[in-house]
């Protein structure tokens, strides 16, 4: 199965899909910091976008359409001194990026990942998500609320339910992100997909995506005979 990870220089989701034997690539402007340059594209992603992939997943830039940033939209963080033109225009470029992903008919299935919008994005990226998820529901004891917009791909199911163990830290653990101080890497930190998430994304919709694949094959070459020739349809003997 062949998976586009758009927006991704930690190749935490590419890795956990070539673990189960996938075909996935990541592609961001910066060069990759997981580990496989062979497995990077690093160039702007949408020539890819417009090749065949059995499933694309997006973590499209979200620094100026998080609720979090809202703020940064007027000058001095303040909305009664009035918006801040430079802001509200990267605001206008990121929600259309976004939008990208939304409208991609060729490709079956398609997960987008973000933080929570403000209404001035969702204004324009109109679509709802489908889910929320947080680290621990795949058994990480952090918060970091996460939206996920779906196409041709169930809702992730929780793999790891440390809620409660979590609970019993302090919050500067629970929300580790949320304090790390200011530094030129920090929104790379912050945009890591946690190995949890990742592998949940590999387990439960890289079984779907392959299934999809194979029936494509099937389709391709026509009606199987009575013996299958499976090196023709590219699954092991």
């Amino acid at each position: 199965m062949r998976v586009l990870v758009a927006c991704e220089e930690s190749q935490a989701v590419t890795i956990a899909f070539r673990k189960l034997g996938h075909e996935a690539y990541s592609c961001d402007l910066y060069p990759c910091s997981g580990g496989h340059p062979e497995w990077h594209y690093q160039q702007d992603v949408r020539p890819l976008l417009q090749e065949y992939w059995d499933m694309v997943i997006a973590h499209p830039t979200c620094r100026y359409l998080t609720n979090s940033g809202v703020c940064h939209l007027y000058i001095g963080k303040r909305k009664e001194n009035g918006i801040y033109q430079p802001r509200w225009d990267n605001m206008r470029e990121g929600a259309e990026f976004f939008n990208l992903f939304l409208n991609l008919p060729h490709i079956p299935k398609v997960a987008i990942e973000n933080p929570i919008m403000h209404q001035y994005a969702r204004e324009i990226v109109k679509v709802p998500y489908a889910q929320i998820i947080q680290p621990w529901m795949f058994g990480h004891m952090e918060q970091k609320a996460t939206c996920l917009w779906l196409k041709g791909l169930p809702e992730l199911e929780e793999t790891d339910n440390v809620f409660e163990q979590m609970m019993k830290l302090p919050d500067n653990q629970r929300q580790r992100l949320h304090y790390l101080p200011p530094s030129p890497n920090r929104e790379k930190e912050r945009s890591k997909t946690f190995p949890g998430i990742a592998g949940a994304m590999a387990q439960q919709w890289g079984s779907l995506a392959f299934q999809h694949s194979v029936e494509r094959t099937l389709d391709s070459i026509g009606t199987l005979p009575a013996v299958v020739n499976y090196q023709q349809i590219g699954l092991p003997a």
